[in-house]
């Protein structure tokens, strides 16, 4: 797969079946969980299965990533990098323990002779913390996208979101505002936890899109068409969008800085540049 991952799913890590119905699915990335999803009691066997389904994964077409542990980043790792792995999704994620997670790749891929650098990071904001810190989070080693955890930093915040979220939505500012500065891709989303409703499932994505996401996590392999569906442009987006550079390249060829569309609305290079957006989004 080449496109930058639209969805990524969540599947407990100590579950075999619900790995492989994750694997069988079409989500662009699927993420082995060893944080939430794993009782206390289970993280050493969750490790120890992810680890072999990892060593011989089913074949797809699409990312393998595993969500570790905070408090275990080291002996998770350790256990977990192969030539499978993409990339490692860091929970509560702060430059201190970023550090450590660089460090524990980096002698991860050493003893397996992978490259170095082969496995990158998705960074959660869950920390007022890391919230605060999102400049040195989004320039850690390795970083190459932000998401963010909202159930736990509203729990941290004593924040009481609405059916919209909008409580939180400054914050979403922020994480895509860092994202952009930083050079990385744009961010992931939370995950909708009212797994049957696809009516607001597919409300509350647009309304990520809108505010500069462009991927979310999935918690059920059910909301993942939809997200997928959300974050991958339309035929007439796409159309709107070719005809948008053309005309911009057309003006530029003609000695013009800038261009007119066919509702005679101004086209310039920040236009043009959204619609290069679209246009890579739906590659």
């Amino acid at each position: 797969m080449t496109r930058t991952p639209r969805s990524y799913l969540y599947a407990p890590g100590n579950e075999p079946r619900k790995l492989a119905k994750a694997a069988a699915g079409v989500a662009d990335a699927v993420i082995c969980d060893l944080e939430d999803a794993v009782p206390p009691a289970g993280k050493s066997a969750a490790r120890d299965s992810v680890a072999a389904l990892l060593a011989d994964p089913p074949h797809r077409d699409g990312e393998w990533w595993v969500r570790i542990n905070a408090d275990s980043a080291a002996t998770d790792i350790a256990a977990v990098t192969c030539p499978a792995l993409h990339g490692v999704v860091i929970p509560k994620a702060e430059p201190e323990l970023l550090a450590e997670v660089a460090a524990a790749l980096g002698r991860a891929e050493s003893e397996r002779a992978l490259p170095p650098g082969a496995i990158r990071v998705l960074a959660l904001l869950e920390t007022a913390r890391g919230v605060i810190a999102l400049d040195r989070v989004a320039a850690a080693p390795r970083v190459c996208r932000l998401g963010l955890g909202e159930a736990d930093l509203a729990a941290e915040l004593g924040l009481r979101p609405g059916p919209d979220k909008e409580e939180l939505w400054s914050l979403r500012a922020k994480v895509v505002l860092h994202s952009a500065a930083a050079g990385l891709a744009p961010p992931v989303g939370p995950v909708e936890t009212a797994v049957r409703d696809a009516d607001r499932l597919d409300r509350s994505t647009r309304i990520l899109l809108r505010q500069g996401f462009r991927a979310r996590t999935a918690i059920h392999p059910a909301q993942v068409p939809v997200i997928n569906e959300v974050f991958t442009p339309s035929p007439e987006e796409v159309a709107g969008a070719l005809d948008l550079v053309a005309r911009l390249s057309d003006a530029v060829e003609a000695g013009l800085g800038v261009a007119v569309d066919a509702d005679g609305r101004m086209i310039d290079a920040a236009v043009a540049r959204t619609a290069r957006d679209i246009l890579g989004r739906a590659t």
